[in-house]
């Protein structure tokens, strides 16, 4: 058992581990997960009963924030304790998971300082690896390699982490925390959801069994009790009994009641790059690259860590101008951003205080409410919404988890009207539920979705259209999520097949004609380019008002010729919408080629 203050973490666990086994270990943010892995690195000792380690077995862990100090570069720490002739496998782990072994460890990031513990687990001569969360901070071609090299090893290892395809392609069995109890399938990951499913199934059934044996053995003691009280005293008991173990049920989490509500439609265009060029020194981050954004689309940029996946995000949201090449935004965009380093929490502030405190939710920390897209609404509730304790809503962001700080954000973002999210590695840290739910709600959304991300299995899920960065300034532009675009350059790299033998050497295509030089804007046009977003937004705004009456279900049979005239009007004012924006577009780029 393993108590830190109120309920128990974990109680009656048993559990073992065997040579050559590969186990997953997952559960709901807090669960328990990490100190569980503690538990079995020797590192935190449980309150009541035996760990038993066999004599002369090794055993690695991942350090969350290794202790650096005293060593003068990240490599200097990954080698430390090996014997010279082993040096070779870190220097291999260091090559596979990209770390910088001259980095001094003051200038390190976070994620730098964990890939070089990573390097260190990864080389030392163990018989149980413990890895936390191994994928933080590594790009796909990292996450790879980790994957190809925990393939090949012989090595025992215990995972966390919320990469699904990560945990699928290597795990063979799952321990699953939960209320205080670690279950065990004997298969990997590939089947605990089913096997979660199913198992929340049979406890919801039983509990309701045991709720109406409880409600049928307490209509007995009220209605018959006086008549029989010696003989069945027993019985009155187990009704006793009942009552109290099913007060003593833990009661599952829910998930976090999240909601990106669109604020206003945006334009149909939402963004406009053409032949677009960044570099900073002799690094091109991109060039000659350009692409369309419509209203709706989930845009993924993927890439290895340095390639300027976020500086080309930058880009695109006009926060970044290029060195060469247009950008134009569509009109009537309110963006909502997700930042990989969360630099929207300030670590010192309280939960309370970075909801109550904000200007860009209206509130300036002299009450208890916020507004939740344009709503009052307490903060102890709204916390509550995103399952934070009431206790926690004083605590400081710095106490919070990687996953919680990650839920606080979505909880800041949520309660602002949007109709453009940029998410930068959303990903990281979230436990299996939220995922699936952050993943729904981005499915569920009517704005557009502009996202960084070295999930994997989340880009399968989530993008429509994949930007693969892959250096040296190329970034291409590909039809789907990330196996779609591994599958199209793997068709792409397929040698050529040899063209047939010509009879005569064909003469060379004339070049075509340049295309004529933009006139610039008439009088009567620069008019019209300055009166069109007006108009956009009247007509979006009786599409609003036309929907909102057609959303009545029993329009139709209580008036239908109001219902014809309603659904008529909509279609020609949507059509007006369309033609005024095309119009737009077409006005702007006479403009900018004046």
């Amino acid at each position: 058992m393993l108590t830190f203050g109120g309920n128990p973490l974990f109680e009656g666990l048993n559990l073992s581990i065997h040579p050559e086994e590969r186990i997953c270990l997952v559960g709901r943010n807090g669960s328990g997960k990490s100190t569980l892995l503690k538990i079995m690195a020797g590192l935190v000792e449980p309150d009541a009963g035996e760990v038993f380690r066999r004599p002369g077995t090794a055993i690695a862990y991942m350090e969350q924030d290794p202790d650096l100090s005293g060593f003068a570069t990240l490599g200097e720490y990954a080698l430390s304790g090996l014997e010279p002739s082993e040096f070779y496998k870190v220097e291999i782990a260091m090559e596979g998971i990209k770390l910088n072994p001259e980095q001094a460890p003051a200038q390190a990031s976070g994620g730098e300082r964990r890939r070089a513990a990573l390097a260190k687990l990864l080389a030392a001569d163990a018989d149980l690896l413990l890895l936390d969360e191994p994928t933080n901070h590594l790009d796909i071609e990292a996450i790879a390699w980790l994957e190809d090299h925990l393939k090949s090893t012989r090595q025992s290892y215990v995972i966390i982490s919320h990469d699904r395809a990560f945990l699928r392609n290597l795990t063979r069995s799952t321990l699953w925390v939960d209320r205080g109890q670690v279950r065990r399938l004997d298969k990997g990951f590939e089947h605990f959801e089913g096997w979660r499913d199913k198992t929340f199934e049979d406890e919801d059934m039983q509990r309701h069994k045991l709720d109406r044996l409880i409600k049928a053995e307490g209509r007995w003691a009220v209605e018959g009790i006086s008549a029989r009280r010696k003989r069945n005293m027993g019985r009155v008991r187990r009704l006793q009994d009942m009552r109290q173990g099913r007060s003593e049920q833990i009661l599952r989490a829910g998930t976090a009641k999240m909601a990106f509500e669109s604020g206003p439609k945006s334009g149909r265009l939402v963004v406009d790059a053409k032949d677009i060029a960044k570099a900073y020194g002799d690094k091109t981050i991109v060039r000659d690259f350009s692409l369309k954004v419509q209203r709706g689309e989930r845009i993924a940029l993927v890439g290895p860590n340095g390639v300027g996946k976020t500086t080309l995000l930058n880009i695109l949201i006009g926060k970044e101008a290029p060195d060469s090449g247009t950008i134009r935004l569509g009109t009537n965009l309110i963006p909502a951003v997700f930042d990989q380093n969360r630099a929207a929490l300030d670590p010192s502030a309280t939960l309370w205080d970075s909801l109550t405190n904000d200007k860009e939710l209206g509130v300036s920390g002299k009450n208890d409410q916020i507004l939740v897209r344009g709503k009052p609404k307490h903060v102890v509730a709204y916390l509550k919404e995103f399952l934070f304790s009431e206790k926690q809503a004083r605590s400081p962001i710095s106490a919070l988890s990687g996953g919680e700080k990650a839920r606080l954000l979505l909880a800041k973002l949520m309660a602002q009207e949007n109709n453009l999210l940029i998410l930068d590695e959303p990903t990281n840290d979230l436990d299996v539920e939220t995922l699936d739910l952050l993943q729904e709600l981005i499915d569920d959304y009517e704005g557009t979705v502009l996202l960084v991300s070295h999930d994997r299995d989340f880009l399968d899920r989530v993008a429509t259209t994949t930007i693969a960065m892959e250096g040296d300034g190329r970034a291409t532009v590909y039809a789907g999520g990330w196996s779609d675009y591994r599958a199209q350059r793997k068709e792409q790299a397929k040698p050529a097949a040899k063209p047939a033998k010509k009879a005569k050497t064909a003469a060379p295509a004339p070049k075509p004609a340049p295309k004529p030089k933009a006139q610039g804007l008439s009088f009567k046009q620069e008019h019209r380019l300055k009166e069109l977003p007006a108009i956009i937004a009247r007509l979006e705004a009786e599409i609003a008002k036309l929907e909102e009456v057609l959303a009545d279900p029993e329009l139709f049979t209580r008036a239908p010729a109001k219902f014809e005239k309603v659904s008529t009007g909509l279609a020609e004012r949507q059509e007006a919408l369309s033609a005024a924006e095309e119009e737009w577009l077409e006005l702007e780029d006479m403009k900018q080629g004046d």
